[in-house]
C-alpha cells in the first residue's frame, strides 16, 4: 500500500466529482493535498471538506501553458511533489459531420485539456524530479472510451471525446516504456460511468439509469483508483463490462486477417 503519510500530492479536476473524491481520499490517507481546478467556489468546498494542510489553486488547463505553471506553483509550495493526479476533463458528443473543424475553439480546448495537458503535466513534472533527483508517481484519468467503443453509450456520439481519451492511453503506454520515465511510477484510471458534472446532465437521477451502464459514484472510482495504485497497476479498470466491450474490435481484426490470409501459422 501507498504510505502517503506527509507526501505532498497534486489533483487537478479537483472542485467536484472524481477530482474532488481522489483529493479528499488522499487528505484522509494523510497527504497534503494541492486542489487544481478553474471553479474557484468549487476548490473552495473541496479544500474545506479535507481541512488542514489542503491547498487550492487555481487553474484553467485549457490555457496552453497553465500545466507547467501548475507543476511550478506545485513544486514552489514544498519542493516536493510526490504524487499527480492528472484527471480534468471535459465532455462533448455530436456528430463529427457537424462540426466546423476549421473553426472550432471548442474542440480545441476538448483536445488542451483532455489529452495535451496530461501530457504537458507529465512533461513538466518529469523535468522537475530529473532536476530535483527525486521520485514520483502520475495518474491520468482516461476513460473507458479509451478502449473502445462502449455498448452502453453507443447512441451517444462522443468521437472527438472518445479520440482525446485514446490518444490520452497510447501515449502513456509509448512514456511507459521510454526510459527517460524511469524516476515516475505512471498509472491510468479508466472509469466507466460515473456521476459526475459531465454526465449528470444527461443522467440526472442516478436512480433512474439503466443498470446496464453499471453507473458508480465518484467516491467508488477512487477508492478503485487509490487501489490500483496501491497494487502499482498501469490500467486501472473501473467495471466489469470493459472485456465484453472491447470483443468486437478482436473479433473483427481476426476477420480481417483472416480474410487477407495474414496469419501467424506456417
Amino acid at each position: 500500500m501507498v504510505n502517503y503519510t506527509d507526501a505532498t500530492v497534486l489533483v487537478t479536476g479537483a472542485a467536484s466529482g472524481i477530482g474532488a473524491a481522489l483529493a479528499m481520499q488522499l487528505g484522509e490517507r494523510g497527504a497534503r493535498v494541492i486542489c487544481a481546478d478553474r471553479d474557484s467556489e468549487g476548490l473552495a468546498n473541496t479544500v474545506a471538506g479535507i481541512g488542514g494542510g489542503a491547498t487550492a489553486i487555481t487553474s484553467d488547463l485549457s490555457d496552453p501553458g497553465a500545466a507547467a505553471a501548475l507543476i511550478e506553483q506545485s513544486f514552489a509550495l514544498s519542493n516536493r511533489l510526490d504524487l499527480v493526479c492528472s484527471n480534468a476533463g471535459l465532455g462533448r458528443a455530436g456528430s463529427v459531420l457537424d462540426e466546423d473543424m476549421d473553426n472550432a475553439p471548442a474542440v480545441t480546448r476538448l483536445f488542451e485539456v483532455n489529452f495535451f495537458a496530461g501530457l504537458k503535466i507529465a512533461q513538466a513534472y518529469g523535468r522537475r524530479l530529473a532536476d530535483n533527483g527525486q521520485r514520483g508517481r502520475l495518474m491520468v484519468t482516461a476513460s473507458e472510451n479509451s478502449l473502445s467503443l462502449p455498448s452502453a453509450v453507443k447512441q451517444s456520439k462522443m468521437a472527438l471525446y472518445g479520440a482525446t481519451k485514446h490518444a490520452l492511453l497510447i501515449a502513456m503506454e509509448w512514456m511507459r516504456i521510454d526510459p527517460k520515465f524511469a524516476n515516475m511510477d505512471l498509472h491510468v484510471l479508466m472509469p466507466g460511468v460515473v456521476y459526475t458534472a459531465l454526465t449528470s446532465p444527461v443522467l440526472p437521477n442516478p436512480a433512474d439509469v439503466p443498470p446496464e451502464m453499471g453507473l458508480i459514484m465518484p467516491e467508488q472510482c477512487a477508492e478503485i483508483a487509490l487501489r490500483g495504485m496501491d497494487h502499482d497497476l498501469f490500467y486501472i479498470p473501473t467495471h466489469p463490462h470493459f472485456i465484453d466491450d472491447m470483443q468486437p474490435r478482436l473479433s473483427e481484426i481476426e476477420v480481417a486477417m483472416t480474410t487477407l490470409n495474414i496469419t501467424n501459422k506456417a
